[in-house]
């Protein structure tokens, strides 16, 4: 499985929603915290381009030699109609300066030094130290789940509800005669995470492993090939 350092690293450089909190700044409107882009530095650091004019970079900007506390907030959901959409939430801590010249003009980048990060997600919820987010990878699948995730939901329910097959005795204990919906939730290089949903709103999730993790689109197609020939059978 991902560690929950990739997870986070993953979701920070994701198109995932998210926000900066800044501790008692005040904003008209909390599109003012949203970062126009993200990235991660060597040693672990984020960085954070926002318009020039941002509330967030006038704090930034005044408390200058001062430490300014701020938390990245990202809250992860499901691109496909699902029910309990909301797939996890990451925070990531830490102290925020402006690096001016990074970025073009009209815009500034701040760097948020990692403190200490937070992942609730799907798999649990976990701390992550600093060093294992500094070297964890984020998933090479990560530019591509959404549209996969939809292609899969859109072209392949049918085969999708094979695999409940693959669950043995838990479907009959769980589910009812009819076969329910299935649903594809998340995705990443080890495997592919589908919710079963009956009519009356019952689901529960369940984890297929891929053969051998993917490294890209090419490989994952293979995977889910097997997938499903072992479904079929």
């Amino acid at each position: 499985m991902p560690s929950a350092a990739e997870r986070t690293r993953t979701l920070v450089q994701s198109t995932r929603s998210a926000v900066l909190v800044v501790p008692g700044l005040d904003v008209a409107r909390t599109e003012q915290l949203i970062p126009d882009t993200r990235g991660v530095g060597p040693e672990g650091d984020l960085f954070l381009a926002f318009p020039a004019d941002s509330p967030v970079v006038r704090a930034a900007t005044h408390a200058q030699g001062d430490e300014l506390t701020a938390v990245l907030e990202i809250t992860d959901v499901a691109p496909v109609s699902v029910p309990h959409r909301i797939r996890g939430r990451a925070w990531i801590s830490g102290w925020l300066t402006s690096v001016p010249g990074l970025t073009e003009p009209g815009r500034m980048m701040l760097r948020l030094e990692f403190g200490e990060a937070y992942v609730d997600d799907l798999w649990g919820a976990e701390n992550i130290e600093p060093e294992d987010f500094r070297d964890a990878a984020p998933d090479p699948l990560v530019v591509h789940e959404a549209e996969l995730l939809q292609h899969l939901h859109a072209a392949h329910g049918e085969q999708l509800r094979t695999l409940c097959g693959l669950l043995g005795e838990r479907t009959t204990e769980t589910f009812s005669a009819h076969q329910p919906a299935a649903v594809p939730v998340a995705l990443d290089r080890f495997g592919l995470r589908v919710r079963f949903v009956e009519d009356r709103g019952a689901c529960f999730d369940a984890r297929f492993e891929f053969p051998e993790p993917v490294r890209d689109v090419g490989e994952l197609r293979r995977a889910m090939h097997t997938l499903f020939e072992a479904a079929s059978h």
